[in-house]
């Protein structure tokens, strides 16, 4: 038996499309499919910290194996979590958010950054909210020290990456696998979204995770 999480992206929510169409899929198995909200009804102190204390407190008794499904930055989170949890027995990421910091910190650019360091708060764009909302500057400071160089556990690890993405670069996901032979990189014709392969990513999963049922769904 196992028990399976998806951890939803940044600024994103257990409705998007992606947890959606996971969980219905999970659903026909049928398997029941965790989707935690990590936004936890105060998306402005958000931290990485804070989702690794969320996700772990989901947790079944140690007995039991857990899987995590991870998108962007809750890939990012799930290595994190199966660096320090044994009980994290595989990983499936999906375009995971490694140098997240870096790529996103790049496009703001020096200026905007030091404004929000010295406001305390920006406003980002929340998909799941569908509006603006206040982050604070803590966000940053708590991300950065969660660096890839310490993610050495050797876990399975599947890792499913769009060759057109232009939010987290695939050479990310590339040069993390480098160095991880206890890791495969699917490469996919999509974008950060993924959202032209769905069922390309179900197929993957289910053979990776080896799941009952059809991979057909």
């Amino acid at each position: 038996m196992n028990y399976y999480i998806y951890l939803h992206g940044f600024a994103s929510s257990p409705q998007s499309a992606k947890a959606q169409d996971m969980s219905d899929r999970f659903a026909q198995i049928p398997i029941k499919l965790q989707v935690p909200d990590l936004n936890a009804g105060d998306f402005s102190h958000l931290t990485i910290t804070r989702q690794l204390k969320q996700v772990a407190a989901e947790f079944p008794n140690d007995s039991v194996p857990v899987t995590l499904i991870g998108s962007s930055l809750g890939g990012l989170t799930s290595t994190h979590l199966a660096q320090q949890y044994p009980q994290v027995q595989r990983l499936v990421l999906l375009a995971p958010a490694f140098g997240f910091l870096s790529h996103w910190l790049l496009k703001l650019g020096d200026a905007e950054i030091k404004r929000w360091q010295q406001e305390k708060y920006r406003m980002i764009y929340h998909y799941g909210e569908g509006r603006s909302l206040p982050l604070s500057y803590d966000f940053v400071t708590d991300a950065a020290q969660y660096q890839e160089k310490i993610l050495q556990r050797p876990i399975p690890t599947l890792i499913l990456h769009g060759k057109q993405d232009e939010v987290i670069p695939i050479t990310a996901s590339r040069d993390f696998m480098r160095s991880r032979p206890w890791v495969e990189l699917v490469e996919l014709d999509s974008d950060h979204s993924l959202g032209n392969v769905m069922a390309e990513m179900w197929s993957e999963i289910y053979r990776f995770c080896q799941l009952p049922g059809s991979s057909t769904i």
